[in-house]
């Protein structure tokens, strides 16, 4: 630990002790005296006790030069240097009392544990590459079932639009779980505010398409016009134009990709597990989650499955954080 250190309140204390060294007259060492030492000297008077000895002149002006001399620092050190100071008597506190109150938010919810922190996003997307998960074609926006990371993350996405519970929304952003978003036009359009406010939370509100169509039976020109009128219309309605599209049904082509591309679609995300209020439904043999999973659902309420929307994040938190993963936001990763 570094030596005794000397802010101002210890210059001030020091500057006194010199003065009162000097007889707290003043004019011994040719500065201004602080009050409280006076105030001292004059009691010592009043109560008819012998002052204090005088030391020359030069003597005491030399060390008040010498205290003054040495460098301030303040009273409150800033950033790491504060963070160095800090007791962990207080550190500790500030923690167990963020997690008295994630736990006290899980509980509320139902969860049945604490769900696992969402990591902070990577610096860069990865690189997508042709492997398991992974479809590449020259010239067309990739199509990714798993993205490519060692990370214990997976990633959850709603499609649709059609149930817009603020309950839902409001579960997911006190307990800071991320969401993408898919919203198709004829859904959505009965209340675009629901999908707004879900953007300000941080959940990426993405493309899937105008009208729900099976995209793989229609020509070009009428897919094109499914994903880019959508395209616009979410750019007027959110604010921001989407990178992300997924085709309803994920039946998609080539004309797919090549219209999604030219409207400004940068990859196209399927998907390996389907969550619904009272189960998962796998992909793969070992059901099982896998890092970098994508992980469907949908805005439907009780009246299309059994339970509510917050029944189906409670469902997914769970399952999720039983199997070791934690959830982040797929835009960052596409």
């Amino acid at each position: 630990m570094a030596g005794p250190r000397r802010g101002r309140g210890g210059l001030v204390a020091a500057v006194c002790l010199v003065a009162a060294v000097a007889g707290c007259g003043g004019s011994a060492g040719g500065g201004a005296v602080p009050s409280t030492a006076r105030a001292g000297a004059s009691a010592a008077t009043d109560r008819g006790g012998p002052r204090p000895p005088a030391v020359p002149a030069a003597q005491a002006a030399q060390a008040v030069q010498a205290v003054a001399a040495a460098p301030a620092v303040p009273a409150v050190l800033p950033g790491p240097a504060r963070a160095e100071e800090e007791t962990s008597g207080e550190a500790v506190a500030r923690k167990a009392e963020a997690a008295r109150t994630a736990l006290e938010t899980a509980r509320r919810w139902g969860l049945a544990r604490l769900p696992l922190p969402v990591p902070q996003p990577p610096a860069g997307r990865p690189e997508l590459r042709a492997e398991q998960g992974v479809k590449l074609a020259d010239g067309l926006p990739p199509v990714v079932y798993r993205v490519p990371t060692e990370q214990p993350i997976v990633f959850l996405t709603v499609d649709d639009g059609a149930e817009k519970d603020p309950e839902f929304s409001r579960m997911a952003a006190e307990l800071g779980i991320p969401l993408s978003t898919f919203v198709a036009d004829y859904l959505a359009r009965s209340d675009y505010g629901y999908f707004r406010r879900l953007s300000e939370q941080g959940d990426a509100v993405n493309n899937h398409t105008i009208n729900h169509r099976n995209l793989k039976v229609l020509d070009y020109a009428t897919q094109r016009d499914e994903i880019c009128r959508q395209q616009d219309q979410l750019e007027g309605q959110i604010g921001s134009r989407p990178r992300l599209f997924r085709p309803p049904y994920g039946e998609y082509n080539e004309d797919t990709l090549r219209a999604a591309g030219s409207c400004g679609i940068e990859a196209v995300p399927l998907w390996n597990e389907e969550a619904f209020p009272d189960r998962m439904e796998y992909r793969y043999e070992d059901q099982r989650l896998h890092p970098g999973d994508i992980i469907l659902t949908h805005f439907r309420g009780a009246d299309l499955w059994p339970g509510t929307m917050p029944d189906l994040l409670r469902k997914v938190v769970d399952e999720v954080t039983a199997q070791g993963f934690a959830l982040a936001r797929l835009d960052d990763y596409l």
